[in-house]
């Protein structure tokens, strides 16, 4: 999608720090973390978010192994996993994204 911003990180028009990227996925910092490692982890393919048909298992397996390599390579063995899926519950970019964090305490429930 033209206006999209992760879609634009994805083509590299739009500078971001990689922290890993395949064939289908990107990762990379999240601009305004919310702890002291926070990465962002999409599709390189637009998808809106989970309730978007083209959230398939394969795509979300995917994005999901991906998180899993991002903590591995960050050296990570205790983090969170978060998806936002719409405007009501943070969504604030409409393409698809993981949060990987780690770093410090967090409370449960989240929000």
């Amino acid at each position: 999608m033209s206006d999209c911003l992760f879609c634009k990180i994805v083509a590299k028009e739009i500078p971001a720090k990689i922290v890993l990227e395949n064939e289908h996925t990107v990762a990379f910092r999240d601009i305004n973390p919310g702890a002291p490692t926070h990465v962002l982890v999409v599709p390189r393919r637009h998808v809106i978010n989970l309730s978007d048909e083209g959230a398939d298992a394969e795509l979300l397996g995917q994005v999901m192994s991906a998180a899993r390599d991002v903590a591995k390579k960050e050296g990570l063995t205790d983090y969170r996993i978060a998806i936002n899926n719409g405007a009501g519950v943070g969504q604030s970019v409409f393409h698809l994204h993981v949060h990987v964090l780690a770093g410090r305490a967090m409370s449960w429930p989240p929000g």
